[in-house]
């Protein structure tokens, strides 16, 4: 298990890497013309680096056993935070959405932060009630009706993209403990049904699955950030441009240092270096996969595979989005992207999976439980 360690502390390191240098790159242009300095991103991403690793190796050394008492209350605080941004005077409200809280210089995102306290929530009761997890009311209920309020919390920032990634990383914890498929497919089509109603009231969303039906229709508009990015890729080729070299920095890639920095890689280093980060991100999945396959118990393996499935499912998203597979989303690249709460939430749920693999078992000793739940007994 120390290798799965190391390996996994290796390839956030080389991500965390890639971020600084790619975000100086990819923020310079703008740094200058905001703020006359070409690495105030970086300075500003520099701080929350700090303070991200101070946090993950706090997380690395909690006893697990505070951690799940301490679960449902830590929670509690992220729905408390979520409520905050829509209070005038304490929320911030940037580019039509209420998502953030100031504290003087700093801003940051409860949306992120409320990850976290899903992924320990639903943790906590999947280890407490597995046995129950099979039946409706005793088993799959609770977290059913935790989950929508965190999600009415989410949309009414509005924050889409997250509520998404907050559903698929859930049900699939749920699917794992041992809900019955019928239960979970039920819940989740109605939950498509709710996510279509509100997409087809607002406007904004629908313009942009419009435009992602057909980019070159709205080529001039909604559809600028994608058909730039997808420009991005082509014009780096197999080796890309150069670092620094990058065309589309230059006030044509909206967001170019935040959700969309991937393309700006794919610019100047090529398809081989966004191949690289891909292989990365996979190879915190199968880490997540392993340690979570030996953890001690209940609560550390679906806290292992929470926020494994996070990390990696947001990655997915992020790639979908910027290659024109999805809408456009704000989900950031972990680790990579500019945004200080994004590389904190990040951080901290890899040093929570560190921690549950320093306490995992010896492969060769038996345990009673899996990974997948057995429901031949169940369903």
């Amino acid at each position: 298990m120390q290798r799965t360690i190391s390996v996994l502390i290796a390839v956030v390191l080389i991500l965390v890497t890639i971020g600084v240098v790619m975000l100086f790159s990819a923020s310079m242009v703008r740094g200058d013309a905001q703020f006359n300095d070409t690495a105030y991103f970086v300075k500003r991403q520099g701080f929350w680096l700090v303070l991200s690793l101070v946090a993950a190796v706090v997380c690395m050394r909690l006893d697990l056993r505070w951690l799940r008492k301490a679960a449902l209350p830590l929670a509690g605080i992220c729905a408390v935070l979520l409520i905050a941004v829509r209070i005038p005077g304490i929320g911030v409200y940037i580019n039509g959405s209420w998502r953030w809280l100031r504290f003087g210089p700093l801003t940051m995102q409860p949306s992120e932060f409320a990850k976290i306290g899903i992924i320990l929530a639903f943790s906590w009761w999947i280890s407490r009630r597995r046995r129950y997890m099979h039946t409706f009311k005793r088993g799959l209920l609770p977290p059913l009706v935790a989950l929508g309020l965190f999600a009415v919390l989410l949309l009414a920032e509005p924050d889409f993209g997250t509520t998404i990634l907050v559903g698929m990383v859930t049900m699939a914890l749920l699917y794992i403990g041992g809900v019955r498929p019928l239960h979970l497919f039920g819940f989740a089509g109605a939950g498509l049904v709710a996510m279509a109603i509100l997409l087809l009231h607002n406007e904004n969303r629908m313009r942009r699955i419009f435009a992602f039906l057909d980019p070159e229709k709205y080529a001039q508009g909604e559809a600028w950030q994608l058909i730039n990015s997808l420009n991005a890729f082509a014009s780096g080729g197999a080796y890309g441009v150069g670092l620094g070299n990058s065309i589309q920095k230059y006030h044509y890639l909206p967001e170019s240092h935040t959700d969309f920095i991937l393309p700006i890689i794919g610019e100047e280093f090529g398809l081989i270096s966004t191949l690289v980060v891909l292989i990365l991100f996979a190879i915190i999945l199968i880490c997540g996969l392993r340690i979570a396959a030996r953890a001690s118990d209940d609560f550390g393996r679906f806290t292992a595979l929470g926020v494994t499935l996070m990390i990696t499912f947001q990655a997915t998203i992020n790639l979908a989005v910027v290659t024109g597979c999805m809408p456009t989303k704000g989900l950031a690249l972990p680790f990579i992207s500019y945004g200080g709460s994004s590389l904190l939430v990040s951080s901290v749920m890899i040093g929570l999976l560190i921690n549950v693999a320093h306490t995992a078992r010896d492969p060769k000793v038996k345990t009673r439980t899996a990974l997948f739940k057995d429901r031949r007994r169940t369903a």
